[in-house]
Order: structure tokens, then sequence, then C-alpha cells
């Protein structure tokens, strides 16, 4: 009777503590939370984080298999390690810890293009990519939706691609994105640019400051870079997230209302009907209001800095 009356309490008890462990492990694990360094996409949604991440591997190895063949594991390469282990069977130790460095190996393989990470911020969810290009992949997804106009996400709302992150440090900033910039904005290579801005859980940096020193850098790769608040060839987009700081320069921003897999179908019916410019700053509005008005606040300070 007694153990009978234990084990209600210790069923109760340990998914609470597991949950609570786990929790608590995640952001310590390596490579599991959002840090400088890391490549990827990000993705907002409202509310159902979980839901997010479960559309975003689907949608992602969708296009990702299209686009860049289906993902190879390391299987084959295990069976001949296994037999090469067979032949040296003196060392067991030593067996034993290639086995576990090719088991670490294989599964850090399976996660190679797609992997979730603690972004930091609620109702936003950073997915973690290898050997592919974040940009590439995230515009081709959008130009896809935004020719066939169908709906392909429930929860996600905007997907962002990631193609650099440094530390949210004005200094860090500068010196990473004189370097990061220079395919889109180094002499030869030119063209028009908005900046939009935008911090979570961060109060140490100032938006003005940040967008001002970023244009200044956009300038000093090539006079020639204007910027251009209608409908500009780049967008350079800043999310900061704590002391993370992720960058991207993408296209047709505008085009494909602000990167929204919801707007970007719902509004395109109405494109052969309604001028796509007047229609997109109307839908761009009614998306993401606050965004949107800091964002337009952003690049207009951008065009008073330049003049």
């Amino acid at each position: 009777l007694s153990m009978a009356a234990a084990e209600p309490g210790t069923r109760k008890r340990r998914p609470k503590g597991q949950f609570a462990a786990g929790r608590a492990k995640r952001p310590r694990g390596g490579g599991r939370q959002l840090e400088a360094g890391m490549r990827g996409i990000l993705i907002t949604c409202n509310m159902n984080e979980r839901k997010c991440v479960g559309e975003a591997y689907s949608l992602l190895g969708e296009y990702g298999d299209l686009l860049y063949g289906p993902e190879q594991f390391s299987d084959h390469e295990e069976r001949l390690s296994g037999s090469e282990r067979e032949e040296d069977e003196d060392d067991v130790e030593a067996a034993l810890k290639k086995e576990v460095g090719q088991i670490r190996a294989s599964t850090e393989q399976k996660l190679r293009r797609f992997q979730s990470v603690e972004s930091g911020a609620n109702n936003v969810v950073f997915i973690r990519t290898q050997g592919i290009e974040p940009e590439n992949l995230v515009h081709h997804i959008l130009k896809d939706m935004h020719a066939t106009k169908k709906k392909k996400t429930r929860v996600i709302l905007r997907m962002l691609p990631i193609s650099g992150t440094c530390k949210a440090f004005m200094e860090d900033m500068k010196k990473y994105t004189e370097t990061f910039f220079e395919p889109w904005f180094k002499a030869p290579n030119k063209g028009t640019f908005q900046i939009v801005y935008k911090a979570r859980n961060n109060s140490h940096m100032s938006r003005e400051e940040v967008i001002k020193e970023l244009a200044g850098i956009v300038g000093s790769l090539n006079p020639e870079n204007k910027v251009d608040l209608n409908n500009p060839q780049y967008t350079i987009v800043v999310e900061i997230i704590k002391t993370v700081c992720c960058l991207s320069v993408v296209r047709d921003y505008v085009l494909f209302r602000k990167y929204n897999l919801q707007e970007v179908v719902k509004s395109n019916k109405e494109d052969k009907q309604q001028n796509p410019s007047s229609l997109t700053e109307e839908q761009n509005s009614k998306v993401v209001k606050p965004e949107a008005e800091g964002e337009e606040k952003s690049s207009e300070e951008v065009k008073l800095e330049n003049k």
C-alpha cells in the first residue's frame, strides 16, 4: 500500500522535474541558443511557437530538398568505420571513444540543414542553417508563394533570412558590417537601399545610432549607394535580440510584403486590380503597424543623415 500510495505522487512530480530540467538545460547546450556566428532563419509567429517550429521544418524541408536535393547522411561512412573497428579489437577503449564520436557526428549531420534554437524572445523562432544560403532559400519560398498564391502556413507570420550574426554592441556591429556589406555595396557593386530595425529584449542599443552608423558604412563602401524608401533594390534587415545582432540584405522586401508569408499570398490576388506600390504600403502598415511605423521613421532618419 505504501508503494502504491507513493507511486502517484512520483508520477505527478516527475514530469514537472523533467520539464524544469529540460528548460534549464536547453540554453546551456552547445549551439542550442541563438548566438554570434550563426546563420539561419528568423521566424515570427503569434503565440504558438511549437506549431511554428513544426511548420518551419516542414516548409524549409520541402524547399530545401527542391533546391539542394535530399539531405545526405553518413550511414555508409559509419558502416565503413564499423568494419575498421572490428580489425582493431586490441584497443577497446579507443574503439568506444571512436563510436561515441561517430554517433555525435552523425547526429550533427542529421541536423545539418535546419535546427531550431532558443531565440531569446517570445513569438520568435530561430532555425539555424548549415550548408545552405538562407537568403536564396527564403527568397525562393516567397517567390513561389507570391506566384502560386498557395497558403502553406497557419501560424508563421514573417520569415527573415539571417546571413550573419554578431554581438549587439556598436563597435562589433561596425567592424562586422564593414565586411558583411561588401558583396552588395562595395564598389563596383552598388544599389539603392533602406534599413529596417527591430530590437527585442534589448535596451542598450540606440535605433538612431545604429541606422546612422550602418548607413555611413554603406556610403563609405561606394558613394553611389543611395537610400530609397519606396522600392529599394536591397533592404538591410537588422534584428536585435538581447545581445545578438542578426543581419541580412534581402531583395524584393516591398514586393514580398516585408517577407510576410500570410500577406504575400493574400494581397497578391489584388495586384492586377490595384497599383502594387500603393497596395504594398497599405498592407504593410496593417500587418505590423508598430514595427512599420518604426521602420519608416528609421529610413527617413537615414535619408536625413545622408542629406
